[in-house]
């Protein structure tokens, strides 16, 4: 989903409004997708490949067959090392066309699981709060506000001061809020109605100083 100069001007206008009233500072971000989970398919056809050994343990008679329909169907007894090498190769063409086949991005992350998505989302939104929020305002009240929207999953980042005062749970809202306006495919609508909310909460425990200043951007970066 691409977002329009419209959508962001929607997020940034929603930004700008909400710390109007407070000395927070709030930082909204959509990515495509939070990771490649190109291990994850390494995992699936890792996994092929003991697929192909236990079928061939429970019917130890297909690598067999399959030397006398392909090489020599007048065979009485295939050799040991012979039904190893052809066990050898299936596994490797089971590996090697589901990792082709995982190459896919759509069907790679349909196929990984869900608190994997979880996780990978909730690094990255680590790694974006890291290096555009945290510790980055005089007061230590930056706040990140995450979408991806590959896995449909958005995080909710705050700094030392604001989470030391707010408990995780106030969040809910807001967050419940984003993903389901990005669910209906208003991305921009979504993130603006979490950001008036988080802004509601901040005004509550940081209402704005005479002297505060806007320490960091206020436009919707999309990666």
């Amino acid at each position: 989903m691409h977002l329009t100069e419209q959508d962001h001007a929607t997020v940034t206008q929603a930004v700008t409004a909400a710390e109007r009233t407070t000395d927070g500072e709030i930082v909204t971000v959509v990515a495509g997708r939070s990771d490649s989970y190109h291990d994850v398919a390494l995992h699936w056809a890792a996994l092929a490949m003991l697929l192909v050994l236990a079928l061939l343990s429970v019917w130890p008679g297909i690598a067999a067959a399959l030397y006398e329909r392909v090489f020599d169907p007048w065979t009485q007894v295939v050799h040991p090392s012979v039904l190893l090498l052809i066990a050898l190769v299936l596994q490797v063409l089971a590996f090697a066309a589901v990792r082709l086949l995982l190459l896919i991005p759509a069907l790679r992350l349909r196929l990984t699981p869900g608190a994997t998505k979880t996780r990978r989302v909730r690094r990255r939104a680590l790694g974006l709060f890291r290096t555009a929020a945290e510790k980055r305002t005089r007061g230590q009240t930056g706040v990140l506000l995450y979408l991806s929207l590959a896995e449909h999953r958005a995080e909710l980042i705050a700094d030392a001061a604001i989470h030391a005062r707010v408990a995780p749970e106030v969040w809910g809202e807001a967050m419940a809020a984003l993903v389901a306006a990005a669910r209906a495919g208003h991305v921009a609508q979504g993130m603006a109605e979490a950001v008036a909310q988080v802004g509601v909460v901040l005004a509550e425990h940081f209402p704005r100083s005479a002297d505060d200043i806007n320490e960091l951007p206020d436009r919707l970066i999309e990666l």
